[in-house]
């Protein structure tokens, strides 16, 4: 058998197609599998006996299906979930969740970004509707979960319990986990936390939750590239409250006085908007005017950054990266990210050098920019290659 060469005559190896390979036929074995996905299709995986762990072959057919042919990076045509419902997860909280795509395929769950942010359809286009079951829901406090914008009973460790919640009533033995920005935070968090019910993990700008995170966004440092839409996030605070932006928010958006608590979340919602995008994005900096949408968005992200994330040193997340090292993993950052900036995607890199690392050259921090958007689809098929080859 020529490795240089497949069935459709193009070189897998060019520089090795001059040098047929001679390899003992008895040093491989054929192994005949169904992959999981309910066309029924067909896969042959190519081993070699007793020459690596199971780990490193699955990697190595990754990489053998890099060469083999281009992954999909387009996002997927838009879906209507087959099956929604609300789930009661405390006294108080009852969160919305919804399934798509193909409801005998390989779970994933989707952590929305905020926190607060809530889920939209659009969040369902990053996955395969043949291979995946693709699991939304809406964190405490946020989008159709009621009650809205409520702060209590409402941390990083409710969030998780209530992940656990949903995947044992959805039935679902184990889940990909897929987040964004404040997703990747809890995404982390619950994979750190619950690793044996992880198939692989998908993150983009990272958030870490850091407290040099949190100044560079909310104390000046994006200011220095956004000065036009840092001004009136910064007006609305008098100057002798500007020594600590996040708790000068905190003050207005958890007033007695509604009008207050609009006006706060509107501005501090804005802010975010509006640095979202390396391109300004309309869409996007509109909502920061709807009051329902910011009210949630900027009262539960400003009280875990008042908490610090309810993690219990700064290095939380980083620290205990070992106990997710062997998961599959992608980490996809945009270069010029200024909500989330590439020093803590970096970070996360270098305690994690085994999850794949893509940085998009042309992009900001939002999951919808073209360059984003392309490798969060391509990491998922990626991770799908490697299911589809156990």
């Amino acid at each position: 058998m020529n490795l240089g060469l497949l069935q459709n005559q193009k070189p897998l190896f060019p520089h090795f197609t001059n040098t047929p390979l001679s390899i003992p036929s008895q040093f491989f074995t054929y192994h005949h599998y169904k992959t999981p996905n309910f066309t029924g299709g067909k896969s042959f995986v190519l081993r070699a006996q007793n020459s690596c762990s199971k780990s490193e072959l699955i990697r190595d057919s990754m990489d053998l299906k890099k060469e083999v042919c281009e992954l999909n990076k387009n996002l997927y045509e838009e879906i209507e979930p087959y099956a929604t419902g609300f789930l009661k997860v405390s006294d108080v909280h009852t969160i919305f969740w919804e399934q798509s795509g193909n409801p005998s395929g390989h779970p994933v769950v989707f952590l929305h970004g905020g926190p607060g942010g809530g889920t939209s359809p659009s969040n369902r286009r990053f996955f395969d509707p043949e291979f995946y079951q693709i699991n939304l829901f809406d964190q405490r406090g946020a989008g159709k979960s009621t009650p809205h914008a409520c702060l209590e009973e409402n941390t990083t460790w409710d969030l998780i319990k209530d992940i656990e919640k949903l995947r044992e009533h959805l039935q679902i033995p184990e889940w990909q986990v897929f987040g964004g920005s404040w997703g990747s935070t809890l995404a982390l968090a619950y994979s750190q936390s619950h690793p044996d019910k992880v198939t692989g993990i998908v993150l983009r700008g990272i958030f870490l939750l850091r407290k040099k995170e949190i100044d560079w966004f909310y104390e000046g440092g994006a200011a220095a590239i956004f000065p036009d839409a840092w001004e009136p996030f910064r007006d609305l605070i008098p100057e002798n409250e500007r020594d600590c932006f996040v708790k000068a928010y905190h003050k207005r958006l958890n007033s007695d006085d509604l009008n207050t608590q609009y006006e706060a979340a509107r501005a501090w919602t804005k802010w975010e908007m509006m640095t979202a995008h390396l391109q300004p994005n309309e869409e996007t900096i509109k909502r920061g005017d709807n009051d329902d949408f910011s009210l949630a968005f900027a009262r539960i992200e400003n009280h875990y950054f008042v908490n610090k994330g309810f993690f219990s040193t700064d290095s939380y997340l980083l620290d205990n990266i070992e106990k997710i090292k062997h998961i599959n993993a992608v980490i996809v950052q945009g270069r010029y990210d200024c909500c989330c900036p590439m020093m803590s995607a970096w970070d996360l890199h270098k305690a994690w050098p085994e999850a794949d690392f893509k940085v998009v050259p042309d992009a900001g921090h939002s999951a919808n920019e073209s360059g984003i958007a392309a490798e969060l689809v391509a990491a998922n098929e990626k991770l799908k290659n490697i299911i589809r080859t156990k």
